[in-house]
Formats: C-alpha cells, sequence, structure tokens
C-alpha cells in the first residue's frame, strides 16, 4: 500500500503551479474590471488543483495500465511501480474530478452562470482523455495545444468572467502568456520522457518534432508568454510587471539550450513551473494596478 509520501509524490507537486498561475491571473482580470471577488477566487483554485491532480492521478493510472510507464525517468510511477493497485490511482483521479465538480457546481451557482457548466464537464473530459479512453489525443500530439486551451484561455478567462461577469482584452493577453508557459511546463515533461514515449508508441508532440525541435518550441512557448504579455500591457501597462520573471528563466532556459536530459529536466521542470507562477502574479499585481 502506498504512503501518503508515495501519493503526495504521485500527484507530481512540480506541476501545481500550472493550477495555480490561471487563477491569479484570472483574479488580476477580474481586479481591471473592478469586480474581483475572493470566494469565487477560492472555489476557482480548488477547481484547478483539484482538475490538476486528478489529472495526474488519470495519466499515472492510465500510462501505468499500458505500460507506457514502466521504464521512466521522473517522480513516482504509483500504478507502474506497483506501489498502488490501478484500482485505487482510479479512485483518487474521479475522486480529484469530482471534488472539481463540486466546487465548480458552487462556484456557478454563486456566479449564476449555468451555460458555463458544459464548460465545466469539457474540462473534465479533457482531463481523462489526455491518456484515458481507446484514442487519448496525449498519445497523438495534442496535449500542449489542450493544456494552451484548458490550463491557459478557459482558466484565466473563466475565473475573470465568474467574478465580474466580463473580459477585457489586457486579460486576453494574460491567458495567452499563462497558457504558454503551462504548455511549456509539458513540453518539458515530454521533452525528458521522449526516449522512452517514442519506444512505447506514445507520439507526443515531442516525440514527433524530435529532441532539436522540442527544445525549440520550448523557447517559442517562453517567446510567445511575453507576446501575451505586451498584448495585456497595451492597455494596462502595469502588465510589463510580469517580465520581471525573466530571471526565473534564465536557469531552465539555459539548461533547454545545453541539451539536458533525464533526471536534469526534472529542475527544469521545477523551475517552469515557478516561472508560470511567478509570471502569473506579475500579471495578477499589473492588471489590478492598472
Amino acid at each position: 500500500m502506498a504512503t501518503a509520501a508515495q501519493w503526495w509524490e504521485g500527484a507530481r507537486p512540480r506541476t501545481l503551479p500550472a493550477a495555480l498561475a490561471p487563477v491569479a491571473a484570472g483574479t488580476g482580470g477580474a481586479a481591471a474590471c473592478g469586480q474581483a471577488r475572493a470566494d469565487r477566487a477560492l472555489l476557482a483554485l480548488v477547481v484547478a488543483l483539484a482538475l490538476q491532480i486528478g489529472v495526474n492521478y488519470a495519466n499515472d493510472h492510465s500510462d501505468g495500465v499500458r505500460g507506457t510507464d514502466d521504464d521512466r525517468v521522473g517522480p513516482l510511477r504509483l500504478t507502474a511501480s506497483g506501489a498502488a493497485s490501478p484500482r485505487a490511482v482510479l479512485a483518487a483521479a474521479l475522486g480529484g474530478f469530482a471534488v472539481a465538480a463540486v466546487a465548480g457546481l458552487a462556484l456557478v451557482a454563486l456566479s449564476g452562470l449555468w451555460w458555463l457548466l458544459p464548460v465545466g464537464a469539457s474540462c473534465v473530459l479533457a482531463a481523462w482523455y489526455y491518456t484515458g479512453g481507446k484514442h487519448p489525443y496525449g498519445y497523438a500530439g495534442l496535449g500542449e495545444v489542450a493544456v494552451f486551451v484548458f490550463f491557459g484561455l478557459v482558466a484565466v478567462l473563466g475565473t475573470t468572467y465568474t467574478q465580474a461577469q466580463q473580459v477585457r482584452s489586457c486579460t486576453v493577453g494574460a491567458a495567452v502568456a499563462v497558457g504558454a508557459l503551462a504548455s511549456a511546463l509539458l513540453v518539458t515533461n515530454n521533452l525528458r520522457d521522449l526516449p522512452t514515449d517514442a519506444i512505447a508508441g506514445k507520439r507526443t508532440l515531442a516525440v514527433r518534432l524530435g529532441d532539436a525541435g522540442t527544445r525549440r518550441l520550448y523557447e517559442g512557448l517562453l517567446g510567445l508568454a511575453v507576446i501575451g504579455t505586451l498584448a495585456a500591457a497595451l492597455t494596462r501597462p502595469w502588465a510589463l510587471l510580469a517580465l520581471g520573471s525573466a530571471a526565473v528563466a534564465i536557469g531552465p532556459v539555459r539548461a533547454v539550450r545545453s541539451g539536458a536530459t533525464g533526471g536534469r529536466l526534472l529542475v527544469v521542470l521545477r523551475d517552469t513551473g515557478r516561472l508560470e507562477l511567478v509570471h502569473a502574479l506579475g500579471l495578477a499585481a499589473g492588471l489590478a494596478l492598472g
């Protein structure tokens, strides 16, 4: 039976900034509209964290039963290692999705935006079918696109809209920036797993692009985050505070450019998560100040 520490490692805490960042930026967007609401922001945070943890356990389960995780570098895989049964890991994933659903329902009820229920359902389905089902889209190289959409555009704009019931152009720019950095986080993960994914037949975008192309994609996504931030700054100049995160980007960019592989990319994964969170906090402050 897995220990509490193993369950925590299986939740992949290095990826949790991808849940915190869009809620921070989205709440900054609501503040730009003069309508930030702490209770709704907290519910949005619960939704995002529960979804992130749920999808991490779902990936552990689906990849484990397929045998994709039999030979991996990185955090403990509960299913593949035998630390927990596939049934237990699946239950943990479904538990995460259930928490996200309850918090999301409460958020919709508070905001009165019942049309958002299908959007929430699509988030849960996207989380499961990333590696679950007969034809997981993560195995077809579409993971980064889904992360950009759901952990960038949907999460940031949804957080703003449930608080302010409006979205301004500066928030759209912030959503693009956060989505790009969330995608860079997944690119780092897939770059680390590129050799074993190729052998296992998991055709991630990294496998399709190859090592050099994936490294260029990582840098391109960081550049897209800068473009999104500059777009936000057109109407909210204080959004430029987010560019202070460049100091956090130096280490991971150097590592990716130098050809870091395997365990060295775990540090890049951690630092990319920090970069996303610091950048989002800068955006949140800049949008609110503006």
